[in-house]
């Protein structure tokens, strides 16, 4: 996942780019509104972490994020600012932010409603995914193979839909060891293992191996 962060606090900012780093997302960093526009014509990031206070104006974060949503932009977009008072978190959600969260803040709190923004923003993107035999209906948790349903377990399901929402891109074992099993001390074996369980119920090609990780298979 791609986190684009707009900060001007360059010591903040450096830690918050290596804590994201350590959690395994691409992390890009902008120091003001050219920046970020720049970044943001290079590469859509999957979420964009925004200060409102840039070096073009106290409210810059605000219009940087007014002009993306009047553009079409609908990734998620968190506010995170020292700007605490109820009308400016209620102008930041009014003119498209999905989260806030003020200065100082808990990092376990920040890396919460991250890993809920990325989440929300994946399931949302699509209800239903058809890939040849393959139907997985993401609302309601169900799986079919050439119109039957295949019964997988919760941990399964998970597995499958990180890939199902991400149908072309390789995930890394260390991404999917992050998100299924993250506390797993045999994290590697319990991977191979549920990767194994779902070829078994669906067909081998469902997952496919890639050096380093795993895609979803079929076209």
């Amino acid at each position: 996942m791609r986190i684009l962060l707009v900060e001007d606090e360059e010591d903040l900012a450096a830690a918050l780019q290596a804590l994201l780093l350590q959690e395994r997302y691409q992390v890009d960093w902008a120091r003001n509104l050219q920046e970020a526009y720049d970044k943001l014509v290079d590469a859509e990031p999957d979420l964009l972490v925004l200060d409102i206070m840039l070096p073009e104006g106290e409210d810059a974060g605000f219009q940087l994020a007014l002009e993306l949503r009047q553009t079409g932009y609908q990734r998620p977009i968190l506010f995170l600012t020292a700007r605490d008072t109820l009308e400016d978190r209620v102008q930041g959600l009014d003119l498209g932010g999905d989260d806030y969260l003020t200065k100082p803040f808990d990092v376990p709190e920040l890396m919460a409603r991250i890993r809920a923004l990325l989440r929300r923003d994946g399931q949302t993107k699509q209800s239903v995914l058809e890939r040849g035999p393959l139907r997985i209906d993401f609302a309601n948790r169900r799986v079919y193979w050439h119109h039957h349903e295949v019964i997988l377990s919760e941990k399964e399901f998970a597995l499958l839909e990180i890939l199902a929402l991400s149908p072309d891109r390789v995930f890394t074992v260390l991404e999917l060891l992050d998100r299924v099993f993250p506390d797993a001390s045999s994290g590697h074996h319990a991977l191979r293992m549920y990767v194994s369980r779902i070829r078994e119920k669906l067909a081998p090609e469902v997952i496919v191996t890639v050096p380093g990780g795993y895609r979803l298979g079929l076209s």
